[in-house]
């Protein structure tokens, strides 16, 4: 992966739930987690991840052994931005803190850049 500055960052908590993912699937083995952004969402734009082929283009970084990669596109959006995970009953799952977005949806996974 490359040795310039990650455009997103994994927290511990969230790279051992990914670690896990990939260890319960098959299909995410060897994967790394892309993350990108796509217009939709209840403030017109929303997160998506998915385990998948690293591209040419790609920005990629590892994070406590999860490989990591964005789209140039996406990274303009999501630069700077944290990604963790909590397992709380409520309101858990994966959660995205990003600085570019000037508000986001309660559901945690649009925001408007």
């Amino acid at each position: 992966m490359n040795a310039i500055a990650p455009v997103v960052t994994v927290t511990e908590t969230a790279a051992r739930q990914i670690l896990s993912m990939q260890s319960e699937n098959a299909d995410y083995a060897g994967k790394p987690l892309r993350i990108y952004v796509q217009e939709g969402g209840c403030s017109g734009l929303q997160y998506e991840m998915t385990f998948d082929e690293q591209r040419e283009a790609d920005l990629a970084h590892q994070f406590f052994g999860v490989g990591v990669v964005v789209d140039p596109a996406s990274a303009e959006f999501v630069k700077g931005a944290v990604i963790d995970f909590s397992d709380a009953l409520t309101g858990g799952g994966f959660k995205i803190t990003n600085p570019n977005a000037r508000s986001s949806c309660g559901c945690g996974r649009s925001f408007e850049a």
